[in-house]
């Protein structure tokens, strides 16, 4: 990822915050809420129990190895699961649910922009019960087919078990498909199979026919289709402070969008029309189209080409100096 420019970020995170849109809000699927607890302060993931109606997990990214799960009526966590077996993380960025129950946990960031030859996915059942435990995990040793790569997005098929990772270390990412089987006795090799826009997150939907992939600033779908990317599609994505997370409702009706930051807000978007959200896949559409700034139901800079620059400045820049300071 190549580095911007930092500046002061009062003045930019007033100007972000007052071009945040409204989500959508509805009865029928959960709804926007916040995360309380005062231990999470990195949000990087985000994905929808499939056992418990209206729980979210999550994880911080550079923490110990452990989890939350969330309640999105109240916004408390109410389980935290530490994760036995495993090594010391160095950059959880993803979390998803496989349809063999298991919650998956990408280890996946490379905050020296792509250079460590390996990084691991972690695996565990979902807990029947909500409760702080300890779990054993089983540890996936992953690779790149063509070298190392920072990746902050991996997507578990709901109906297949694949396992998915989007990088992001490039002007524009790549979509890399593990094998069939994760094996924990060897190295797991990804390969890349498409092009992405430069992603923080993405979530299939959970009939497994759509793909959708968010950045900092906007969201764009995809059409799954054997195993590949089809046509994509313009998605609706609320303006946050800084946008790391994406996951489906577990009724597939809507999309949970995340940040990071103490207190962060999880926000509610309905899908429209049954395509993933924002609107009809497009004919032959620019896959990488997405990185442009749509946020409303219009596309282009909805809210202006100086919100997303200041907006970029802080979010990227403050992080870079976080991480590296």
């Amino acid at each position: 990822m190549r580095s911007l420019p930092y500046v002061t970020g009062a003045a930019a995170l007033f100007l972000l915050l007052a071009a945040t849109p409204a989500a959508a809000s509805g009865s029928d699927s959960d709804s926007d809420f916040t995360i309380e607890d005062p231990r999470i302060t990195e949000s990087s993931g985000l994905a929808a129990s499939r056992t418990h109606p209206g729980i979210y997990w999550t994880h911080n990214d550079q923490d110990q190895p452990r989890v939350f799960a969330v309640d999105s009526k109240t916004g408390k966590t109410v389980a935290t699961v530490t994760l036995q077996g495993v090594g010391t993380p160095r950059d959880m960025e993803a979390i998803s649910i496989g349809p063999d129950g298991k919650v998956y946990v990408g280890d996946i960031g490379d905050n020296k922009d792509g250079t460590w030859n390996h990084v691991w996915i972690y695996t565990f059942p979902e807990p029947e019960a909500l409760r702080d435990m300890s779990v054993q995990a089983t540890q996936y040793t992953v690779k790149y087919a063509d070298g190392p790569r920072n990746a902050e997005a991996l997507m578990v098929h709901p109906k297949t078990g694949r396992v998915y990772i989007a990088s992001k270390n490039e002007d524009s990412g790549g979509l890399y498909e593990g094998p069939a089987r994760l094996s924990s006795t060897k190295t797991n090799t990804f390969r890349r199979i498409g092009e992405v826009p430069w992603v923080t997150d993405g979530a299939f939907s959970p009939d497994g026919t759509r793909l959708v992939l968010r950045s900092y600033f906007s969201a764009r779908g995809y059409e799954w289709k054997n195993g590949r990317l089809g046509d994509d599609y313009r998605v609706r994505a609320p303006m946050q402070g800084q946008s790391e997370a994406v996951t489906y409702t577990a009724d597939g009706k809507a999309l949970m969008f995340g940040s990071e930051g103490e207190g962060s807000e999880v926000r509610r978007v309905a899908v429209e029309r049954g395509d993933g959200g924002g609107g009809s896949p497009s004919q032959g559409g620019n896959p990488s189209s997405g990185a442009s700034g749509e946020t409303g139901e219009r596309g282009g800079f909805t809210y202006g080409a100086i919100v997303l620059v200041v907006a970029a400045a802080l979010v990227l820049g403050v992080k870079r100096l976080r991480r590296r300071g």
